[in-house]
């Protein structure tokens, strides 16, 4: 024991000058996620197709992401991390384990027992949700739900955990993660070719790597203990940070519920539609924004912890310019280049050339959206970092539920599309307004300066996309998607290349020169 608690008191969170590491290995693991995400979408939409099945199984993780997000599940590093950095340099060592055991098991009894209700009551429930599905879609969205709900036990405790990996620097759990998920689902697909075996695929991949890997990983830092005590000050103190992350809504989360509810009043396939749609525009934003995100929280956390605010304003404004550079180009590369990355991606088996066009012409719509997405999910960590997750979740309710009408009027009028530009604009304000109170309540970060390298990154992503999309030979099949990608892509990135380094300012100058290095650094490997 007294050597497992010298390994806690030895490890320091992450200081600035490693943050890029910890970010690189982040965004490796979720461009590798990615990739394992696109396998899995592609031998879903072989196997199943864009109908019926493929609606219930995306309408199957409705549920499970409700109490997700209930629980705080997708956030949990947010609301538990600048406490346990906190207390554990307040309070010291031993504290700090005290709050860790008592949160992971009083909120996995609650997880526990919140799972087993929507279990029971999942038809009825399934029913409200989705009452324009038929008898059929139904049963099978009740059923594929009793399958993947109960992973989000192993979600929610095994975040914890990872929380506290990373408190302590250690991102290696948080980078398996999701690739071991989605090997679990792909094997679970691929063994028996039917869309339960997805479902049952999820939930083996929630088991092994969301919770049992990172357990293995602490054996690193001490041992794991669990205490449930919902009433203990410590509970009642995290309860208090993660509360509004549990009763708001985050815009980032319930776009796709929209999504879901709305598109599946507008016939079959369209909730498939958006979804396979949504996978390839979420590519980008996980790679860029969640990675930088997840790795900038413990540095933001400490720079606060310890008073050094204009270091983290610093670090807060060169991070967001970096992350919406990269951003704007991605957002342009996958606007005009969504047919050919469809057909490439998505068209096989059972999976048409309709439904790669409809799929394609939404994606070109929510491509759009990656620069909201990006910026929304580094500026928010400037409240967070600082113990302050109410007056984020304030505006994110309140535009959350301000937006529902135009994704009505939206849907209605425009179908898949509309629903795809009515999230564009949604986010896109959410992410301003993130900004703008950000700057009001704590003096940064400088608007002028990243509205300046937007517009910038916009100038010269144009016409790379232009260009690009201009060497396009418009053949048809396989062949000639994969030839428009690779002479389009090629042309895309040169320009991109070569204005970046004639008109692009000193921030865009830079963060070509690092992720050239670090892509030749991995060649070299």
């Amino acid at each position: 024991m007294a050597a497992d608690r010298k390994s806690r008191s030895d490890a320091a969170p992450l200081g600035g000058r490693h943050l890029g590491a910890a970010a690189l290995l982040l965004a490796t693991s979720i461009f590798l996620s990615r990739v394992m995400g696109f396998v899995r979408e592609m031998v879903l939409a072989a196997q199943v197709g864009a109908g019926r099945e493929t609606d219930a199984y995306y309408a199957a993780f409705q549920l499970p992401d409700l109490l997700n997000y209930l629980l705080a599940g997708g956030a949990l590093a947010i609301a538990f991390t600048p406490l346990y950095l906190r207390v554990r340099g307040e309070r010291g060592e031993a504290e700090a384990e005290e709050l860790f055991r008592t949160v992971l098991g009083t909120l996995g009894a609650l997880v526990l027992l919140l799972s087993a209700l929507l279990w029971l009551n999942a038809e009825r429930l399934i029913a409200l949700q989705f009452s324009s599905f038929d008898a059929e879609t139904r049963a099978l969205t009740v059923r594929l739900t009793r399958i993947v709900l109960p992973g989000q036990i192993f979600f929610v405790t095994g975040g914890i955990v990872r929380a506290v990996l990373m408190a302590h620097g250690r991102f290696g759990a948080q980078a398996a993660a999701p690739l071991l998920y989605n090997g679990g689902v792909i094997a679970g697909g691929l063994a028996t070719g039917s869309v339960e075996g997805f479902a049952w695929g999820a939930l083996v991949g929630a088991i092994v790597g969301t919770w049992a890997y990172p357990i293995w990983d602490m054996r690193h830092i001490g041992p794991v203990g669990l205490r449930v005590a919902p009433f203990d000050a410590r509970f009642r103190r995290y309860l208090w940070l993660a509360l509004p992350l549990m009763l708001g809504l985050s815009l980032t989360t319930v776009d796709e519920w929209y999504e879901r509810w709305f598109g599946a009043t507008l016939g079959v396939g369209v909730v498939a539609t958006l979804g396979f749609a949504r996978r390839l525009m979420m590519a980008p934003v996980a790679v860029i924004g969640q990675a930088v995100a997840a790795a900038a929280l413990p540095t933001l956390s400490r720079l606060h912890a310890e008073g050094r605010e204009q270091e983290l304003e610093q670090t807060l404004v060169r991070t967001l310019q970096a992350t919406l550079v990269v951003a704007v180009f991605c957002a342009a590369a996958v606007c005009v280049f969504s047919q050919p990355l469809v057909e490439v991606m998505y068209r096989r088996g059972h999976f048409t050339g309709a439904d790669a066009a409809r799929v394609a012409s939404v994606l070109s719509v929510l491509a759009l959206a990656v620069p909201g997405w990006v910026s929304q999910q580094v500026a928010v960590r400037a409240f967070f970092a600082r113990g302050d997750t109410w007056r984020p979740m304030l505006l994110g309710t309140v535009i959350a539920l301000a937006v529902i009408p135009l994704y009505l009027a939206m849907g209605e009028r425009f179908a898949a599309e509309g629903l795809a530009a009515a999230g564009v604009a949604a986010i896109s304000l959410n992410a301003v307004a993130t900004l703008v109170w950000a700057r009001l309540r704590y003096g940064g970060p400088k608007l002028s300066v990243l509205a300046a390298t937007t517009a910038r990154s916009v100038a010269l992503a144009v016409p790379a996309a232009l260009l690009g999309a201009l060497t396009r030979s418009g053949a048809a099949g396989m062949s000639g998607a994969m030839l428009d990608l690779a002479l389009g892509g090629a042309v895309f990135v040169g320009v991109a290349l070569l204005c970046t380094r004639w008109l692009g300012d000193e921030i865009m100058r830079e963060t070509l020169r690092r992720l050239t290095d670090r892509a030749a650094a991995l060649l070299r490997r």
